[in-house]
């Protein structure tokens, strides 16, 4: 099946004492951490790919810019929502954004690319070797 633009994905998550700045260092507060931001946000675009792409093939992050616009305490659900803007041969750019029940608390844009799961894996094992 083609990869085109307008394919969205989402993924929600609650803010627990796991998924706080304090919890992960990124800060000193116990408020939805912007790694576990940039984690869903990334999870909303793989989300969107997730009935498209062909067996054997997966997507791995390669960029991701965005802006944290407000705090989440312990005990909101944030949802984040990907949308597929451009296509350029295996390179696809979502704009990303999320909310938490009271206001949009992130925003910004995340590359991914299309890979061969075997081949992609088989070339990091021989890093080990």
């Amino acid at each position: 099946m083609p990869i085109l633009p307008g394919l969205t994905g989402d993924a929600i998550t609650t803010v627990t004492s796991h998924n706080t700045a304090l919890a992960m260092g990124s800060g000193a507060v116990d408020v939805f951490a912007t790694p576990a931001l940039a984690a869903l946000m990334e999870a909303a675009a793989v989300n969107a790919l997730d009935a498209i792409l062909d067996e054997g093939q997966t997507t791995v992050g390669v960029h991701l810019d965005i802006q944290h616009l407000a705090a989440t305490p312990i005990g909101m659900s944030v949802r984040a929502e990907a949308r597929l803007m451009t296509v350029e041969g295996r390179r696809l750019t979502f704009r990303v954004s999320a909310f938490d029940g009271v206001e949009q608390v992130g925003v910004g844009s995340h590359q991914r690319v299309v890979v061969d799961t075997e081949r992609f894996m088989s070339r990091t094992a021989a890093k080990v070797r």
